[in-house]
């Protein structure tokens, strides 16, 4: 059985269609509002080192995530 991709294992550079957002209430409706909806495309641009966070770009806007928050976002297979 194949795991469903999440953001945090996306590589810099690639770009992928967020599927699920696996979070509570509270952190769902940040990332949302953010622009992290079902449906949207979502690029990896930079990874911090160790376990820094990554910089993503979702449409015109361009955030800086957790990597637990980033760990609750399934991507399209």
């Amino acid at each position: 059985m194949r795991a469903t991709p999440r953001l945090v294992d996306l590589p810099p550079g690639a770009t992928a269609t967020v599927q699920e957002l696996a979070a509570d209430p509270g952190l769902r409706q940040r990332l949302e509002a953010l622009g992290l909806r079902p449906g949207q495309n979502v690029q990896v641009l930079r990874r911090g080192w160790w376990a820094g966070p990554l910089h993503v770009r979702v449409g015109m806007t361009e955030l800086m995530l957790r990597r637990r928050d980033a760990a609750r976002v399934s991507l399209a297979a």
